[in-house]
């Protein structure tokens, strides 16, 4: 990290827990959560995993899937969005570690940021309204089921911020 000046703020990552990303949204992990068997025992239902908030101004849930490419790290961080009407939920389907960077209030400042890295098979349900980084893939093209919102209105705004944080293999490293 010698090639970074001084004032370069270094996002610190930590690894992606319920109890961490809870002002945020939801984790959806199958550790720890409700589970029961159905279909005459075959099949393990893991129920309720994240809130699907998508239903203002007459929304409707779209099932989507996101094909991410992978960031070089280290990686600027300049801008975050956020989807007023509703939730949005990623949910990995390959076994990958990703990046999660996120921050509350109605004005994202770098110094809010709050980063984290997944376990690979951990999903994120992000709330209605928390600002986050667009999809992070790290280590290959990485597919997710993406569950958000459709319909009429505007649920995308998009704010860049005043100055540019790093995301770096270091951190991400520290953090696992």
């Amino acid at each position: 990290m010698g090639f970074f000046p001084c004032s370069v703020k270094v996002l610190t990552v930590r690894l992606l827990t319920r109890e961490a990303f809870a002002p945020f949204g939801d984790v959806i992990d199958l550790d720890g959560a409700q589970h029961f068997p159905i279909n005459e025992g075959t099949t393990e239902r893991y129920h309720d995993l994240a809130n699907v908030d998508v239903c203002d101004q007459g929304g409707r849930p779209l099932i989507n899937v996101f094909r991410g490419r992978p960031r070089r790290l280290p990686f600027e961080v300049k801008m975050v969005e956020r989807h007023p009407l509703g939730s949005q939920a990623f949910i990995p389907l390959d076994q990958r570690p990703y990046a999660v960077i996120v921050a509350q209030g109605a004005e994202p400042h770098p110094d809010g940021l709050r980063a984290f890295i997944t376990r690979g098979w951990q999903g994120v349900n992000y709330a209605k309204g928390v600002w986050h980084h667009p999809l992070i893939a790290l280590e290959a093209v990485s597919d997710f089921v993406v569950v958000d919102r459709g319909g009429e209105g505007h649920n995308l705004q998009e704010q860049v911020l005043s100055q540019p944080v790093w995301l770096t293999q270091e951190a991400l490293s520290a953090a696992q």
